[in-house]
């Protein structure tokens, strides 16, 4: 793009920034590859197939595998409404923002706590209870204590906002490297693991026809097994709104975001697929899976010390994950702060004028996060149900979005964008919801289930205390929120000067 184009664009994000009512405060250095990375790489393919893989094997048979692609469609459904709303408002802490320009002030606030909420858990959750094991198993230390799990969870923790502190753009680098060392990795590793099998370099007892095996276990019907296996691609294939919540970081944002967010959906979805039948048949017996999981398959094709390899890369990829999530919590604290959402709104808006990041927002995350890793270490089998009851939330959030999309489109109509459903809308409306419900019922339902709800519940009263006790006298001031689109009398504009009054 020439100099004068990159000027034009540059000058339109800022617009549309301004035409919202906001300041041009980030830096905007984000590329279509790297607003691509940040999704693909909190979807991370390599972290949910490797985590959730022998749940599916566990719960159906290698069958399961053959699963992933139908939540693939449901999920492309849903990233085809959120890249429409992000296309038309492209702004910083995306969901909060749709909530709250298609409805209210108070829906938005709830989609943005569900959103803390679920960020404050499954960062450290992911930290904890996989990378920090992981990482030993590289390394090869058996045995480690608790507390040097503990130790190299928060090590990990801290760098990852240590990035973000730093620059976005060094926060995208990483990440650009992390998610091709990612998709590099994963590939070759299962297209290697399905050479090997294909050859007889090792014994095996299945043939091609393994794939097609399946069974239940005792007390389940089919039904529920598959409903359960499911699960593999749902919690997997979730957070491709990512790379929304850093818009004002973008170049070209309402282009760039409709691609990022469709792009990596259906890149995540071709690539677990192969995956996943890399692995699958690579599975020597049913009794190496349960001994090890995915590292003793690994291990036995491939000697340990390549395994380790592997397992290092995906290693890396959670750390990347790690990165943008802190990147993710930081930009909706922000967001909801500079409307005076939160407690400490005035601290929380700040953005450094070098470094041009949110840093008490970054550290307001890091707190959160260190504080329920700390709860974790203290309370292992507790930890384990809260951090399981954070599936459910990003498909509460997707859920009160795509509502919203459907209800007050067009409210939506009345602003420009690059991306749009046209006459599909209705369908993709009335499809992507039915789908939603479907996961949320596959979350909440089976006994397994019951304990999580209850933290998902307590999450919605403390959003729904503060809602009451502290932010509707602010909104019946006028001293919060943004206006919902068409409603303002004075528009977004006048919205802004308000706020620069106050």
């Amino acid at each position: 793009m020439s100099e004068s184009g990159s000027q034009d664009v540059s000058a339109e994000d800022e617009r549309t920034v301004s035409e919202f009512g906001y300041r041009q405060e980030l830096r905007r250095s984000l590329s279509w590859f790297s607003l691509f990375s940040v999704s693909f790489s909190i979807m991370s393919i390599a972290t949910g197939v490797f985590l959730n893989f022998t749940f599916g094997i566990t719960h159906l048979g290698p069958v399961s595998i053959w699963i992933w692609p139908a939540v693939g469609v449901g999920q492309l459904l849903v990233a085809l409404v959120l890249s429409e709303l992000g296309t038309r408002m492209p702004l910083a802490g995306a969901g909060y923002q749709w909530g709250a320009r298609l409805v209210g002030p108070g829906y938005g606030w709830f989609i943005g706590a569900l959103g803390i909420l679920y960020a404050a858990v499954g960062i450290p959750g992911i930290v904890y209870l996989a990378v920090a094991p992981l990482t030993e198993y590289v390394f090869g230390i058996d045995g480690a204590s608790p507390r040097l799990t503990l130790f190299i969870a928060l090590l990990v923790l801290t760098a990852a906002y240590l990035v973000n502190v730093v620059s976005v753009q060094l926060a995208a680098r990483i990440n650009n490297i992390a998610v091709l060392a990612e998709i590099i990795g994963t590939v070759v590793l299962a297209l290697l693991l399905f050479f090997l099998w294909v050859t007889g370099a090792k014994d095996s007892d299945h043939g091609i026809g393994y794939l097609t095996e399946h069974h239940h276990l005792p007390g389940h019907s089919y039904w529920y097994a598959i409903a359960l296996a499911s699960l593999v691609g749902v919690y997997t294939l979730a957070g491709f709104e990512a790379a929304a919540d850093v818009a004002e970081e973008a170049v070209d944002a309402k282009r760039s975001l409709p691609r990022a967010i469709i792009g990596s959906v259906v890149v995540s979805v071709v690539l677990g697929m192969l995956v996943l039948i890399g692995f699958t048949v690579a599975i020597p017996s049913d009794e190496v899976l349960a001994a090890g999981g995915l590292p003793a398959v690994f291990q036995y094709w491939l000697g340990e010390g390549v395994a380790r390899a592997f397992i290092g890369v995906v290693v890396f990829a959670m750390f990347a994950l790690m990165v943008v999530s802190a990147a993710v919590i930081a930009r909706l604290l922000f967001a909801m702060a500079r409307d005076n959402m939160l407690p400490g709104s005035t601290l929380l808006k700040r953005v450094n004028p070098t470094t041009k990041t949110p840093v008490p927002a970054l550290l307001v995350g890091y707190v959160l996060n260190l504080a329920v890793m700390t709860f974790g270490y203290n309370s292992s089998n507790v930890f384990g149900t809260l951090v399981g009851a954070t599936a459910v939330l990003p498909y509460l959030v997707y859920f009160l979005i795509v509502l919203a999309y459907g209800v007050r489109r067009r409210r939506l109509e009345t602003v420009d964008g690059e991306f749009t459903l046209g006459r599909f809308a209705g369908a993709v409306f009335g499809a992507s919801l039915v789908y939603l419900v479907a996961v949320i019922l596959t979350l909440t339902l089976p006994q397994v289930f019951r304990s999580a709800n209850y933290y998902v519940l307590g999450g919605l009263v403390l959003a729904a205390v503060w809602w009451l006790a502290g932010l509707r006298p602010r909104l019946a001031r006028g001293e919060a929120g943004a206006p919902a689109l068409g409603r303002s009398d004075q528009g977004h504009a006048g919205w802004a000067a308000r706020k620069a009054e106050r």
